[in-house]
Order: structure tokens, then sequence, then C-alpha cells
């Protein structure tokens, strides 16, 4: 599952990158860049960020069976879904969708929860020492 987390998270930077030479590209032809590609863009590049930081806090912190697999989900799920609704919702013209940050953002926050739950608790399996069970890697 932190192997989902974290190609999630260089999935999602490559498609940042790709929207920041797009916009670039817009700015040395001239053009201005739209707000709302701003604000995907964004979003996008910092959520990306923490899903890599999350690959590796789930393991560290020993989060294991349902909440790995919430924690998993409900974030990859926030990181589409918040900039994919700027995007759509402004950018496409399908500003019916734009409620649905509430669900996405609701996502993050549940994510973060589960997070914070295990840190306060040590459910995950955290030792005074450290982390117990396999190392942090994936592989």
């Amino acid at each position: 599952m932190t192997r989902t987390l974290k190609a999630s998270g260089f999935l999602g930077l490559a498609v940042m990158m790709t929207v920041g030479m797009y916009q670039f590209v817009l700015l040395s032809g001239g053009s201005s860049v739209p707000g709302w590609m701003i604000g995907g863009h964004a979003h996008l590049g910092v959520l990306s960020i923490l899903a890599i930081v999350m690959g590796f806090a789930v393991p560290a912190l020993g989060v294991t069976g349902t909440l790995r697999r919430a924690v998993t989900g409900l974030y990859v799920a926030g990181q589409w879904g918040i900039p994919g609704i700027v995007w759509l919702g402004e950018g496409a013209g399908l500003a019916l969708l734009m409620p649905t940050g509430f669900l996405w953002g609701g996502c993050l926050i549940a994510s973060m929860l589960i997070m914070f739950y295990v840190t306060v608790t040590g459910e995950g399996g955290e030792t005074e020492s450290g982390p117990t069970g396999a190392p942090i890697a994936d592989d």
C-alpha cells in the first residue's frame, strides 16, 4: 500500500511539472495563465509531495490492515480529487463538480485523522525505540 502512495506522489509530481511547463509555454507566448490552472497545479504539487512522505510515514508508524488501506485510499482520492475538480470544475466549465471538493477534502482530513490516531495511541505498533517489523522500504 505504501508503494501506491509513493507512486501516486511521483506521478502527481510528473503531472504537476507537465502543467507547469504548459504554463511556461502560455507565458512565453504572451498569454496569461488562468487562475484555476495555477490553483490545481499548486494543490497537486503539495499533495503529491505529502503522498510521498505518507508512503514513508505509514510503515514507520506501523499502520497495518484496514487502517493502512483506509489511509492510502482516502489520501490518494483526495490528492487527485482536489486538483481534479479545480481543473474540471473551473477549467472545463463543469461547475456542478465543485461541491465535491468537500468530499475530496474530507478524504484528506480523514486520512490525517487516522494517522493522528495511530500516532497518539500507538495502535500502529510503534515502540519507544522506533518502529517494529519490516523496514520502511517497499522492496
